[in-house]
């Protein structure tokens, strides 16, 4: 899907994937201690407004408009405290150009052909602080046919495996795992990774 795709799924209903943040984020983003987080292929922006309600400071990067457009009008119902730690980003995360700024690095449920997922992926590393976290779920391959839910293309989706290949020697890996999500008529099966630039990663006290 382009652009112009995903900005006709977002026109067709008010939130595609409702306003609470994804489960696997809180449970690891508790841990951490505040700092400045990106979120690549932010969506309507459910993700970014949670972590900047928490005080995280946020770079939410998507190339939808629609979909931004979205993000900033939920977002508009927040305090200004929170309205300003938010920055909403048009873009493709493929040519972004990014600086290792981010103690949070977020890649959630893009899935791409696997040479432009590994730019992706690429662009994530590149923006992570020596100790960031990088975290990146999405589609597991097994879903198709083990699983509900989610693209219906094997090229586009990967295993733990797959984005600790992508990362090579680059990061250290924490987690590699399948992760189960009880969804609407079945269990849909996700891949989840979690890596850092410092083995130990970011300090996990609560902040």
């Amino acid at each position: 899907m382009d652009a112009a795709d995903w900005d006709r799924k977002y026109e067709g209903r008010e939130l595609v994937y409702g306003e609470a943040p994804n489960a696997t984020l809180v449970e690891v983003a508790t841990t951490l201690k505040r700092g400045r987080a990106l979120d690549l292929a932010s969506g309507q922006g459910r993700n970014a407004i949670w972590l900047a309600t928490r005080g995280w400071t946020v770079d939410a990067v998507d190339f939808s408009s629609v979909a931004l457009t979205k993000a900033s009008r939920v977002a508009a119902s927040a305090p200004r405290s929170v309205r300003e730690r938010l920055t909403w980003v048009h873009a493709d995360v493929t040519q972004l150009s990014t600086e290792p700024n981010y103690d949070l690095v977020l890649m959630f449920y893009l899935h791409l052909p696997p040479d432009e997922r590994r730019t992706a992926v690429s662009t994530a590393v590149s923006a992570l602080k020596p100790d960031g976290i990088l975290m990146i779920l999405g589609h597991h391959t097994a879903n198709i046919e083990s699983g509900i839910g989610g693209p219906q293309e094997a090229e586009i989706l990967y295993t733990p495996e797959d984005l600790a290949s992508d990362i090579g020697s680059r990061l250290t890996v924490l987690t590699a795992e399948n992760r189960y999500r009880d969804v609407t008529g079945g269990t849909a099966i996700d891949a989840l990774l979690l890596a850092s630039r410092s083995p130990l990663g970011s300090k996990r006290d609560r902040g």
